[in-house]
């Protein structure tokens, strides 16, 4: 930007130490969008440098959430005492029939919530109904781009539908239902493939903002053609793979059913594990699961809150850490959790895994749990050490937070406090490449009252359009969700229930 200083000069802030446990006075000097240096208060810096005054802040690298979903916003809150089946079961009407200016708004209210909750980056699994598109995953990618957010974006494709992925389930439909869904097929995997080679041969926008990946949804929901042509995608464009793995018990069982091993073993079979693979949930792992993931150098992103909102179980993120595997925290959706608080998921990864075992010395202490949705997370996104960190040489994306706030009166252990006590209402200014996307409770060029206005007409436009459809999931609701119920009781030899684990 012409007249803009190379260099800004962040003062009198105090940056979080999670090896000390400590708030530590000290100004950054960054360079266009990257930390030049970091001292103690009264760093030089050249004279023409921007300063930013960081007086009763505590500073901590952007939040980065390693599994989400954009198209979820619109869903927000929809359905209860959903299971992750019961959820799928609904995912026709819960995505179908959108605009490229829905697709566009999904993910720029996601992308501004993230913000004002203290993330920086995040890796979207975007799904369009019924397939793919340039267009829409365009859309996606300017709505990032527009707000300034970061983000590693996935097509998230499949070639098999949710009622022929599990073994069963189709033929416990009504017969009318069976009929029907019967004869309705996803796209040829082949025309899925060259959509996705055309989205990334096309990229435009800049892939230190932006970059894409791909997703195939559920390994139960992909054959293995499609499966192998994913693999060969992401090496032939050096890009992420990202899936949602072992997710529910019932997933597990089928997949021991269909492949007689389980997914992870299957996977590995199909060559997809290695350093760019990222399993989400991983709920259902077991130990040899967890060998292979830490051997290939994948990824685990870890989303306690929608394993428990759907009731899917508490992951093995303790365990997954001791065999060696890189943890990442994500949100998940915000039609299966909520929110996109990031703050919020911390809190829960460090609560949940106590509840896997009665020795604390099992537990995962805050500053790892710190690390896992920082640097873990800019890990599992393809980042590296340029993003999640607070050092030379990373990207300026930093969490100033606001030590006059409640949640750090007093001030004992600001790494606890972070984790344990803020649930975003501290965070008081966000930075991103240097440049301050929110600040005084304003998300910088954005308009709510508008954003909310499309939101309001988007739902109601929607609603209209897919009752039909959502007449049709909510009929086979019930027996859905009893197959499945049914499917889980079996035995599997790995238990992440705290009740009575069938």
């Amino acid at each position: 930007m012409p007249g803009r200083a190379t260099h800004t000069v962040i003062r009198n802030g105090r940056i979080v130490d999670p090896a000390r446990r400590r708030a530590v006075p000290s100004d950054l000097l960054l360079r266009g969008d990257c930390i030049a240096e970091i001292g103690p208060p009264g760093l030089a810096a050249p004279e023409d440098s921007r300063t930013v005054d960081a007086s009763d802040r505590l500073l901590m690298p952007g939040l980065v959430n390693a599994h989400t979903h954009g198209h979820g916003t619109l869903a927000r809150g929809v359905g209860d005492r959903w299971t992750l089946e019961l959820l799928l079961n609904a995912g026709p009407w819960l995505s179908g029939q959108r605009s490229l200016e829905h697709k566009y708004l999904a993910a720029q209210i996601g992308a501004l919530e993230m913000i004002s909750k203290g993330c920086t980056a995040c890796y979207d699994l975007y799904f369009e109904f019924p397939a793919p598109t340039a267009e829409g995953i365009q859309a996606v990618a300017d709505a990032y781009r527009d707000v300034g957010m970061r983000a590693v974006l996935a097509p998230m494709i499949a070639d098999r539908s949710f009622y022929q992925a599990l073994p069963g389930l189709m033929e416990a439909l009504p017969e009318k239902a069976r009929l029907k869904m019967a004869s309705v097929a996803l796209q040829p995997f082949e025309t899925t493939l060259a959509t996705c080679a055309e989205i990334f041969k096309g990229w435009t926008i800049d892939r230190d903002r932006v970059r894409p990946a791909i997703a195939p949804t559920i390994p139960l929901h992909c054959s293995d053609d499609f499966l192998s042509g994913c693999r060969d995608l992401a090496r032939e464009h050096g890009l992420g793979i990202h899936t949602h793995l072992a997710e529910s018990k019932a997933q597990s069982i089928a997949g021991l059913a269909r492949y007689g091993r389980t997914l992870t073993a299957h996977l590995e079979a199909l060559e997809l594990l290695g350093p760019d693979f990222t399993a989400a949930h991983g709920v259902w792992l077991d130990g040899e699961d967890l060998k292979r993931l830490a051997g290939s150098g994948a990824s685990l992103a870890h989303n306690p809150g929608s394993n428990m909102r759907l009731g899917s179980g508490l992951a093995p993120a303790a365990e997954a850490l001791a065999a060696g595997v890189n943890v990442g925290i994500g949100t998940d959706s915000a039609s299966c959790s909520d929110n996109q608080n990031m703050f919020e998921a911390m809190r829960l990864a460090s609560f949940a895994g106590r509840l896997r075992s009665h020795d604390y010395a099992d537990w995962i202490p805050t500053e790892r749990v710190l690390e896992m949705a920082t640097a873990g997370s800019a890990r599992a996104l393809g980042f590296g050490d340029t993003i999640g960190r607070l050092a030379p040489g990373a990207k300026a994306d930093i969490v100033f937070l606001d030590l006059g706030h409640l949640n750090y009166l007093p001030l004992n252990d600001a790494v606890n406090q972070i984790v344990h006590a803020e649930d975003a209402t501290g965070v008081a200014e966000v930075m991103i490449g240097g440049r301050m996307v929110y600040r005084n409770g304003r998300l910088r060029g954005v308009d709510l009252d508008k954003i909310r206005s499309q939101a309001e007409a988007a739902v109601a436009e929607l609603a209209e359009k897919n009752a039909a459809a959502r007449a049709f999931a909510d009929g086979l609701a019930d027996v859905v969700g009893r197959f499945c119920v049914g499917l889980s009781r079996q035995p599997y030899h790995v238990h992440a229930l705290t009740g009575a684990d069938y």
